[in-house]
């Protein structure tokens, strides 16, 4: 029996199209060898692979044509952007502006655009469209909720992707096209400064519910103007926090005790604090019932919340 031809470095490392192997002088039987995974026909990578998103683009940008990048729900996760809960990223997202034609191809969903878009390179050079052009993109598929979350995160409190101002420029060029009036409607729900997804969504459940909206992200400074703790959704005038727990300090000690010594040192201040995590979120009566009652305590006269 023959002894397999080992792949030269420079294939062994990384998934390669099979014409690049063929020049390498490798034969077809040994494409053909179990050792070898076929993500896409033309494609080869050494076992074991794994088809996550990552593992299949960078397959797939092996054969992808200077003019083609990454977009919609592919580019989002490629760009580590907020999204939906749970996302259809079984197959990948490629797009070509006009008249290159839309990509066909098992495994991957073809899209052709009529104007070009901003391009960026992330992940070792993958192509994918710009953040805000991405987040155009899916204003035709996505839902008005998984809209906000993602464009909170687009304008979030720690290294934003982008500014309102530019996310309303880019909405206001969509005119007549899929999906603009959901981004319109998208744009007044927008709040900067978010940290995260769950942060973006209990605000929505408050404010539908009948609730004042709450300030997102705010400092909280004691009598002498001192910085004390940067609050998740505060209601300053009724000193009503809103905190929304990820349970991210289960994994990390140190944080788990400055989130206590944080929510202490607030608490001393006379701020009402509502720890929400999802379980709560998933009770919304009980979680309307707290803040009515905080809120109710402190002054509030406002109307009774559905």
């Amino acid at each position: 029996m023959s002894r397999r031809r080992s792949l030269p470095p420079t294939l062994a490392q990384r998934p390669f199209a099979t014409a690049d192997a063929l020049t390498n002088g490798l034969g077809e039987w040994r494409l053909r060898a179990d050792d070898l995974a076929r993500p896409f026909h033309g494609v080869r990578v050494t076992h074991p692979f794994l088809p996550t998103v990552d593992g299949l683009a960078f397959a797939y940008a092996t054969l992808m044509p200077a003019e083609q990048f990454f977009s919609h729900l592919t580019a989002a996760h490629l760009l580590g952007l907020r999204l939906p809960e749970r996302p259809d990223l079984t197959s990948l997202h490629v797009s070509t502006p006009a008249p290159g034609r839309a990509p066909r191809r098992r495994g991957v969903i073809g899209h052709q655009l009529a104007t070009s878009v901003p391009l960026v390179t992330v992940g070792g050079g993958l192509r994918c469209s710009g953040p805000v052009a991405t987040w155009i993109m899916l204003g035709a598929t996505l839902s008005l909720d998984d809209l906000i979350v993602m464009g909170d995160g687009l304008i979030g409190r720690q290294n934003p992707l982008a500014s309102m101002s530019e996310l309303e420029v880019a909405v206001a060029a969509q005119a007549g096209c899929p999906g603009a009036s959901r981004l319109r409607e998208t744009l007044s729900h927008l709040r900067p400064r978010t940290d995260s997804a769950r942060e973006t969504m209990l605000r929505l459940m408050i404010v539908r519910a009948g609730f004042p909206e709450p300030f997102v992200n705010h400092e909280i400074r004691n009598e002498y103007g001192a910085f004390v703790a940067l609050g998740d959704l505060a209601y300053p005038e009724y000193r009503v926090l809103l905190e929304y727990d990820g349970g991210d300090h289960r994994t990390d000690e140190k944080q788990f005790h400055r989130d206590i010594d944080r929510l202490d040192d607030v608490m001393e201040l006379g701020w009402r604090v509502i720890r929400v995590n999802k379980s709560l979120m998933a009770r919304p009566p009980s979680l309307f019932g707290k803040l009515r009652t905080a809120l109710i305590a402190a002054g509030w006269s406002g109307a009774n919340p559905s």
